[in-house]
């Protein structure tokens, strides 16, 4: 490149530079052009660089690697512009789905929401898969203190089954057995200290639980505990009650104060009995006091015979009233009870059956004796008073 440049003039004649150049000039210009050269020619990398590039390389490689999914497919790669192009689209596609789905999925939300307010039985027998009501999902009711104004509503039509023997029947809400029994604060009244008030109150619940809902009386046993409650001063009620065990018929009843079932025949389903009531105490015109007890006894059973699944129930009201006196002032045993008033209401069994025995109606039975007369009653109406000039004989009832 340092040659000395040709003539002025070349061989065609044309002039290829300007006549009189210098040397130093032309030097120059060779300078200058080959540093110019050399700045635009590529160069080597140096070793370090090689080293820096090939570590990126093999990072770039390993996060390629990575972001394959399970199957070797590889994900997409960054969007495309935005709101442009079919990546756009897909994702608003995807997004519209995703909208649509949860407004599904709340109209599903809002419809279970409202089955549990409306039917919270229903609605765990559809959760669970069970047909059942879910009785252990309904609240019990308080205690009763006073007297109901009304009947309870008509809620569930549902018929009872072996695992859940109260269903569709107000009594899924009572008490189970003796814990329905429950007992009022004891003072001192009509002369007797408040511990005799309060002992007063256990004896009569002891009564009324073993004449009611002990297992043995139920199965047809001779309620001995209850019989030995009742002062052995009243021989006539005694004696009353010894026949109507022992020999009942038409004119001897024992279902007028204890509750027996045949088991022969029939069988409680499970071991509890629905319990509803209250009781009351008030002084006596006379002397001590008169405890007052109000009780619904709901019964489910099932027959004894093999295979045999349908449940009923009886439902059974008692009244009884019994007094508490100081043997010091009146006539009376200390530590028993006097019977002074007892009454019930039966409803669903037969009442042209004297053998002492509680008997429900099944459907797979054909009717036999006189059929029920009269207006409807609803037997878990604790408003209704039993009044003594009710009819008697077999009523209908509106529920069981």
């Amino acid at each position: 490149m340092s040659e000395k440049p040709p003539s002025s003039k070349g061989s065609s004649g044309d002039d290829s530079l300007p006549e009189g150049m210098p040397d130093e000039i032309w030097e120059q210009f060779v300078r200058d052009t080959e540093q110019d050269i050399r700045k635009s020619a590529p160069k080597e990398p140096s070793a370090r660089a090689r080293m820096v590039a090939e570590r990126l390389r093999r990072e770039q490689e390993a996060a390629e690697s990575q972001s394959r999914g399970r199957k070797g497919r590889k994900r997409p790669a960054e969007p495309e512009g935005w709101r442009t192009g079919p990546a756009w689209q897909e994702m608003n596609g995807r997004a519209g789905r995703r909208r649509r789905m949860w407004g599904v999925l709340g109209i599903f939300v809002a419809a279970g929401v409202l089955l549990v307010a409306l039917n919270p039985s229903r609605a765990l027998s559809l959760i669970t898969g069970d047909d059942s009501s879910g009785e252990t999902a309904t609240a019990q009711l308080p205690p009763e203190t006073a007297a109901p104004t009304a009947a309870p509503s008509f809620s569930d039509p549902d018929h009872p089954t072996l695992k859940e023997p109260f269903r569709g029947s107000p009594a899924v809400q009572y008490a189970d057995g003796a814990a329905g029994i429950e007992l009022p604060e004891a003072t001192a009244l009509g002369g007797l200290s408040k511990e005799q008030v309060a002992a007063g109150l256990t004896r009569t619940r002891d009564l009324l639980i073993d004449a009611n809902l002990n297992p043995a009386t139920l199965r047809g046993g001779r309620p001995d505990a209850a019989l030995a409650l009742i002062d052995p001063l009243q021989k006539d009620v005694l004696g009353r009650f010894t026949t109507d065990l022992a020999k009942p018929d038409k004119d001897h009843d024992p279902l007028n104060f204890f509750s027996r079932f045949d088991p022969r025949k029939l069988k409680l389903v499970g071991d509890v009995v629905k319990t509803r009531g209250r009781m009351t105490v008030g002084k006596d015109a006379k002397s001590g006091v008169v405890v007052h007890a109000d009780y619904t006894f709901v019964y489910p059973l099932v027959k004894t015979a093999p295979g045999s699944t349908e449940v009923a129930r009886t439902i059974v009201r008692r009244i009884l009233d019994v007094q508490v006196s100081d043997p010091s002032v009146m006539r009376s045993t200390a530590g028993k009870l006097w019977i002074v008033k007892y009454d019930v209401d039966i409803a669903n069994s037969a009442c042209d059956s004297n053998d002492g025995y509680l008997h429900p109606d099944f459907a797979d039975e054909t009717p036999s004796g006189p059929s029920p007369s009269g207006s409807a009653v609803d037997p878990y109406d604790r408003s209704r008073e039993l009044t003594p000039d009710r009819p008697e004989g077999c009523g209908l009832v509106s529920r069981t």
